[in-house]
């Protein structure tokens, strides 16, 4: 019996398989529904409550948050689901802790500035909630990404990261292509976050998004937290969106990983000059300092001799681009151009060939499976795949299909990257979050159509 046909029999998820800090293979109950709890319902929380709502198989039965405003809006959306209101806390920054003071859920999921979630997954974990889902990134320095590690090995927890463009359509055909051994033998990769992201950055509050200058206390949403970051750090501060999808196509953590990292970073000009054109020289804000380069260049070297380039440019006018580049010793796919070449398959020798029909081609089982499902949801439909590959682990008692190691491993660029930098751009060893366990553990991610 093959290991597919063995899984199937077994009636498990391949992501059972991940030999991660707390590997249950063989569950000794199944969850008919998941009780869930949420910190924070913001922008970005109010789209995973959507997607909650419409499962039959999960129940928000709590959430937490500081904002009234958003509070009413997630409220119209469990209303409009036709769901039962869940528990509300509020009333000061301290509203998550008395939530998970109270209820035991099944599951959290934490969707918050960056800076709190490392705190709420500890604090969760010390509650004795073994799965825990938590928006980019896991935390703000690299002991912060140990100390989440050593608790969830700990107790046995179960801590993943929703990086929703590792199911990226085109992302998951590239990786069934890597997987039948196109591109042969990777050599190197690309990617990075390059988005114009100046009119999330700063707003007024009463136009969202409508190229205001504001920030802070008087910023609405993300820009009243976010566009600090680029004032006081400097590094790739957003790293994971890339990254992630790289390290499944190369095995890190899996008989791989990252080891050492060097990053560069320019001038900073493209914020101030933002506030300028829209504010004026006389503005407050332009007056503020920004610390962050407008592009962050970082360079890593992996255990098995591949090297991976990512890019940080939300600073700049720009279109939205990951700029993902996947190159073996066949051929390569480039996103920038939508265009695949593979050596002797190809169309025409060195000619670029449009990327739609081996992505068609290549589609992989998960999309085939599920696409009619993804429908409304967010970012294209990868946002159901993110929620749904958690709730079935957490309805299965398994492994999360993306663990505490790939979230530590690919969040930590950011403290890393700041330390090369402040250091003149010398080179950084890259922590091993497995502390060896990379050697034996194997790739489980996406391997057919088992969620």
């Amino acid at each position: 019996m093959n290991r597919k046909e063995f899984l199937k029999s077994s009636g498990l998820a391949a992501a059972a398989l991940t030999v991660g800090p707390s590997l249950q293979l063989f569950a000794n109950s199944k969850l008919d529904k998941v009780r869930v709890a949420m910190i924070g319902v913001g922008l970005r929380g109010q789209e995973h409550l959507k997607l909650l709502l419409r499962r039959n198989d999960a129940e928000v039965i709590a959430f937490a948050d500081v904002d009234d405003r958003m509070l009413t809006s997630a409220k119209e959306i469990v209303n409009t689901g036709g769901k039962k209101m869940p528990e509300i806390y509020t009333g000061d920054k301290d509203a998550w802790k008395r939530m998970l003071d109270k209820i035991k859920p099944d599951a959290i999921v934490i969707a918050t500035p960056w800076e709190l979630h490392n705190p709420m997954i500890l604090y969760a974990i010390s509650k004795g909630i073994k799965y825990i889902a938590t928006e980019v990134i896991l935390g703000i320095t690299l002991q912060d990404h140990w100390n989440v590690v050593h608790a969830a090995e700990k107790n046995n927890a179960h801590v993943m990261m929703l990086e929703n463009v590792c199911y990226r359509r085109d992302v998951m055909a590239i990786l069934n292509m890597v997987r039948q051994g196109l591109f042969g033998e990777l050599i190197h990769l690309q990617a990075g976050y390059q988005h114009d992201l100046r009119e999330v950055k700063f707003n007024d509050g009463i136009h969202p998004y409508d190229h205001g200058v504001e920030f802070g206390e008087k910023g609405f949403s993300e820009a009243k937290w976010r566009t600090n970051h680029s004032v006081h750090r400097n590094g790739d501060l957003y790293p994971t969106h890339g990254v992630g999808p790289v390290a499944h196509y190369i095995n890190i953590n899996r008989g791989n990983r990252f080891t050492a990292l060097t990053s560069y970073a320019t001038k900073s000009r493209g914020l101030h000059n933002h506030i300028v054109k829209q504010g004026g020289a006389d503005h407050p804000n332009a007056k503020v300092k920004f610390k962050l380069g407008d592009v962050v260049t970082t360079m890593i070297q992996c255990a098995n001799g591949e090297t991976v380039l990512l890019q940080h440019d939300t600073n700049l006018p720009r279109p939205y681009s990951l700029g993902f580049r996947v190159q073996g010793t066949e051929g390569l796919w480039m996103d920038v151009n939508s265009s695949v070449y593979i050596q002797d398959k190809s169309a025409k020798a060195h000619q670029w060939d449009n990327a739609k029909s081996w992505l068609d081609q290549y589609d992989h089982p998960l999309w085939k499976r599920w696409s009619s499902d993804t429908e409304g949801a967010g970012h294209g439909g990868m946002d159901f795949f993110v929620m749904h590959g958690f709730i079935e682990s957490v309805k299965r008692n398994i492994a999360t299909p993306m663990d505490v190691y790939d979230a530590a491993a690919w969040s930590a660029i950011t403290p890393l990257s700041e330390q090369s930098i402040a250091s003149n751009h010398a080179a950084v060893d890259f922590p091993d979050f497995t502390n060896g366990k990379w050697l034996t553990r194997k790739p489980v991610f996406s391997l057919g159509d088992e969620f």
